[in-house]
């Protein structure tokens, strides 16, 4: 089969080395991953798949890790990682979707087999895709084993980027501001909904320069009128009216890697709440990426933002911003640093974050986001899409 693995295997190796090193300053002889991302992360396994129970083992005394998975699912593991083939192991059909047995039954059987009954265990407890029934027969299948949660180990050793990630994250987000700039060529007074999203799907796919764009770990997001107060509606058969307010959160993705972008547009002339609010939104971004260099806490970032937000009579609850990198859906948020108050995570060169600006207010609701790179200058934008306002007449 033709495929090409976007990472050499020396890439595989470093981020399995580096992920040891906190295994064992946190007390892990094993972690079971099923989180797609970081199975994805550290092997390159690739394939849509995670509706099923699988996962990637790595423990101390084991040099490779182990895939482990569905039959029909082994040979995507022999296609798109260099695991060897002994360490591709698979459950027992049967136990798809059967009522009282599991695959991790099976896993627990295949850790029995391997001397790790006794071994302090780490599993993803908040990975999407980890299920409280798959927990619980984990747990009953090692009795004496200890279990506990990794707390998102994995995906903190992915928070500074190789100089090879950021380069597929600069390659996201070439591929979405193209994606925008082609939504936003499609927005026009009775035109559905439906055909904007449309025209993104291809454009995402399509990607540029010739390098095609993976699915986003995220659904186009868009909301019109008073549906802007909100920020994760998606769209309908509905044509946009005149004299509107439109918002889209859209990505586009480069070997999984994710870059997040949301736009604000009007459809004739804004009034002048509108107009106040997303001119707010773009002084506080401005001002917060200036100061995101290495040294700068999380919090720190946000109190910037906060700032332009509270002198021109507006306040924004929520994070404005999170982590972002090598994904699946359904989300692109690696859920480990968030700029938010009481995040004392110290910025360093190479992480990548998502600034979402969104201030949604009782009716309305606008964003200009951005997804960035903390450099030595500041937050390096990942997009170039009109940051203003854009207004449609």
């Amino acid at each position: 089969m033709n495929y090409t693995k976007p990472f050499p295997k020396s890439e595989y190796d470093r981020r399995i080395a580096q992920t040891k090193q906190s295994m064992v300053a946190k007390g892990f002889d094993l972690i079971i991953c099923q989180d797609p991302a970081n199975m994805n992360w550290l092997t390159g396994f690739d394939g849509w798949s995670f509706y099923t129970p699988q996962a990637v083992l790595l423990h101390l005394e084991e040099e490779a890790p182990i895939w482990f998975g569905r039959p029909q699912d082994a040979k995507a593991a022999h296609i798109t990682t260099d695991i060897p083939s002994e360490n591709i192991t698979t459950f027992s059909e049967t136990l798809i979707h059967h009522p009282t047995e599991h695959p991790y039954d099976d896993l627990a059987e295949l850790i029995i087999g391997r001397g790790w009954a006794k071994h302090r265990i780490g599993v993803e407890l908040d990975a999407h895709y980890y299920t409280a029934r798959a927990h619980a027969h984990l747990a009953k299948g090692l009795p004496n084993a200890r279990i506990n949660d990794t707390e998102q180990l994995v995906n903190w050793e992915r928070l500074v980027k190789s100089d090879a990630e950021l380069a597929y994250m600069r390659e996201a987000g070439k591929t979405v501001s193209a994606v925008m700039n082609r939504a936003i060529e499609k927005v026009a007074p009775g035109v559905p909904e439906y055909e904007i999203i449309a025209e993104v799907y291809h454009a995402q796919v399509m990607g540029v320069e010739g390098r095609y764009g993976n699915y986003s770990s995220l659904c186009p997001l868009i909301q019109v009128g008073e549906g802007t107060s909100t920020p994760h509606l998606t769209w309908s058969e509905h044509p946009l009216p005149n004299d509107t307010l439109v918002m889209m959160e859209l990505g586009g993705a480069r070997h999984h890697y994710q870059a997040p972008l949301t736009r604000t547009l009007y459809l004739g002339r804004p009034p002048a709440d509108v107009t106040k609010l997303t001119e707010t939104i773009v002084e506080g971004v401005d001002a917060a990426l200036d100061v995101a260099r290495p040294g700068v806490t999380c919090e720190a970032v946000e109190a910037v933002w906060q700032k332009v937000l509270n002198r021109n009579g507006y306040q924004k609850e929520s994070r404005v911003g999170y982590s972002i990198g090598v994904n699946y859906p359904p989300d692109w948020g690696e859920r480990t640093a968030s700029l938010r108050p009481g995040d004392k995570t110290v910025l360093q060169s190479g992480m990548c974050f998502h600034f979402q600006s969104g201030v949604w207010l009782e009716s309305i609701g606008a964003a200009v986001s951005e997804p960035f790179v903390v450099t030595e200058n500041g937050g390096e934008r990942l997009c170039d899409v009109h940051r203003e306002l854009i207004v449609i007449d």
